[in-house]
């Protein structure tokens, strides 16, 4: 029992932070275009000077871990293909909703949620992890996705224009952005001045509650209109799916010979997978008229996370 508290005490305040964010936009304390601007601070600020603090105080061969990035990139690209074929060939869903489903699957909120939590449950390898799962789903996983779907709409894009969109878009990226200048200190051997580092700090503090707060703002007005059961099998994959893939594909892995993971960094992995799909889903499936759906879809399996990472936190962790 006692390990169960302590697994609460870590779920309850991300999912209290996530209500609160809900209820102060709900009541009027913030309105919602609040929390695109408070998002766009965690995206732009907080969390590349998380990255870039991380990257910088450890070694390249610490970071990449060719272990974990091919475990968590194999487990996802299952969790995408299997949810694909499924929906294509047995539900017999458009190939554009296809596309959208395999993202709900095999992309986790890594930046909102899955941080969070991993700060109160594994800090020693939370920014690590958090900054491995960066580097899989921004330049393998979701520019997949996202030329898959063009594909799916029809336009066709050449395989070449396609790596060219997704290379341009890395490279403006904050994230990108903020994982590169930590790699190059890391390269380069440099300590951070304290007063630089200390500003870092101040960023980084805050990206963990306000991105918790954003989520909760965010899902305020989400159409459910009755669609939540429909999502039901989208959240089981999330949820379970996903982090099961995960699991077998880093056990698969080291028994074909590559190095085992720290015990830490491995329940790591798995956790990060179990978590709801990304915030930006709906807003991707927005340009291609899927986003009500997609919107329910975030709001069940958001709600429904805080019942399995609990289990899962308990199982793994406790």
């Amino acid at each position: 029992m006692n390990a169960f508290v302590q697994i609460l005490s870590i779920t309850t305040p991300i999912f209290a932070l996530i209500g609160l964010g809900y209820v102060c936009t709900r009541g009027g304390l913030f309105a919602k275009a609040d929390m695109r601007v408070l998002g766009k601070f965690v995206l732009t600020l907080a969390l590349p000077a998380l990255i870039f603090k991380s990257m910088a105080q450890r070694s390249v061969a610490e970071v990449f871990n060719p272990t974990y990035l091919s475990g968590y990139l194999l487990g996802s690209l299952g969790a995408l293909t299997l949810v694909y074929l499924l929906t294509r060939r047995v539900l017999k869903l458009s190939p554009i909703q296809s596309t959208f489903c395999a993202m709900g699957s095999s992309c986790s909120n890594s930046s909102f949620v899955g941080y969070p939590i991993l700060l109160l449950s594994l800090p020693g390898v939370a920014s690590v992890s958090f900054a491995l799962n960066l580097v899989i789903e921004n330049i393998a996983v979701i520019p997949l996705l996202l030329f898959m779907a063009e594909r799916a709409k029809g336009g066709h894009p050449s395989a070449s224009k396609a790596i060219q969109d997704a290379l341009l878009k890395l490279v403006k990226n904050p994230l990108v952005i903020g994982l590169a200048a930590g790699l190059s200190v890391s390269i380069s051997g440099l300590s951070l001045p304290a007063p630089l580092l200390r500003t870092v700090d101040l960023l980084a503090m805050a990206s963990g509650a306000v991105s918790l707060l954003v989520i909760g703002g965010t899902l305020v007005g989400l159409p459910l209109r009755g669609l939540a059961w429909k999502v039901a099998p989208l959240s089981v994959c999330k949820l379970a799916l996903h982090p099961l893939l995960v699991w077998a594909a880093l056990t698969l892995l080291v028994g074909l010979g590559l190095p085992p993971l720290d015990a830490q960094l491995h329940t790591a992995a798995i956790l990060l997978a179990a978590m709801p799909m990304m915030g930006i889903y709906p807003t991707l499936a927005q340009a291609h008229g899927q986003e009500d759906w997609a919107s329910v879809a975030l709001v069940v399996t958001t709600v429904t996370a805080f019942f399995t990472l609990t289990g899962l936190l308990w199982v793994l962790v406790g």
